[in-house]
């Protein structure tokens, strides 16, 4: 079967990044799989491109694939990019088709689900209300509010040394702008950020900080952005003290929520236990997938 490619969009540059997408077509003109390139424009990960390739169940192994991500990596070595990185859950076929194309598995992810009906309520408000010696939470919606901005801004390094396995993230430089603009894409698409923080109280900067992220329905599932304590900071159980506030404080501002959704690093033990104790439950395992250009 003939297989036609037609590029769907510009490169147009966002905060993000530049977003490429090409559609794949039978010779009737029916679609049968797309892929999406994100090719990331700041500072620190210029290097990196993100790959994302769907092809119909029917019309796979007839080279749709393939040409997909042909199109992809010499979209990504034109651009003088070193490395492409893709996703796909363990023992799929999306995961065997990255395999054999070159790609390297670099890290394994656990996903898991807290169902807010079967959730242990009391224990998670318990958690939420203990009081940390020299801390005290914060919590905002959407934009961080301008007061705990810089400080807000200054944490975002407790992600640096996120286990990211053998992947090549490199590192992601946060400013202001780009705080501001990650909150304005998520209220541009409907939905909101929540957002709680643990404030020292010596000086009023943030050590840690969670983001939740709510459908705009205000049903269905919410998904957990990132839950991050500053190194100087860790090992006085700050982060499951936020992430259980975060999580009461979502069931009573959206009681129709159905559950909250998270992903961990396998090499991430720590994060791993405080999803344990919260009741998350691991529902499948994916990996992050990179080719070296």
């Amino acid at each position: 079967m003939s297989i036609r490619l037609t590029a769907l969009t510009a490169p147009e540059e966002s905060s993000a990044g530049r977003r490429l997408a090409w559609l794949a077509s039978g010779p009737d003109g029916t679609p049968v799989g797309h892929a999406f390139l994100r090719l990331f424009t700041k500072d620190g990960q210029r290097h990196l491109a993100e790959m994302d390739i769907q092809v119909h169940p029917a019309e796979r192994r007839r080279r749709a694939g393939s040409l997909l991500l042909d199109a992809a990596v010499a979209a990504a070595r034109q651009d003088g990019r070193c490395s492409v990185i893709a996703q796909a859950e363990s023992g799929s076929p999306g995961a065997a088709f990255l395999i054999a194309t070159g790609f390297r598995a670099a890290l394994a992810l656990t996903y898991a689900r807290l169902s807010l009906a079967a959730a242990d309520h009391p224990a998670l408000t318990a958690a939420a209300e203990t009081p940390h010696a020299g801390y005290r939470l914060a919590a905002w919606e959407g934009t961080v509010p301008d007061e705990l901005a810089d400080t807000f801004v200054a944490s975002r390094r407790a992600m640096d040394d996120m286990p990211m396995g053998a992947v090549d993230y490199g590192t992601v430089v946060w400013d202001l702008d780009r705080v501001r603009a990650a909150a304005s894409a998520v209220a541009a698409r409907g939905d909101v950020l929540h957002a709680v923080a643990a404030v020292d109280r010596s000086d009023g900067s943030i050590a840690g900080f969670t983001e939740l992220v709510v459908p705009g329905s205000g049903t269905g599932d919410a998904q957990h952005y990132g839950t991050a304590v500053l190194p100087e900071h860790r090992g006085r159980g700050l982060a499951l003290w936020m992430k259980a506030a975060s999580i009461v404080q979502a069931r009573a501002r959206h009681p129709h929520l159905d559950g909250l959704l998270t992903d961990t690093a396998d090499n991430n033990p720590h994060m791993r236990r405080v999803n344990d104790e919260l009741g998350y439950l691991p529902t499948h395992t994916a990996h992050e997938y990179q080719l070296d250009l």
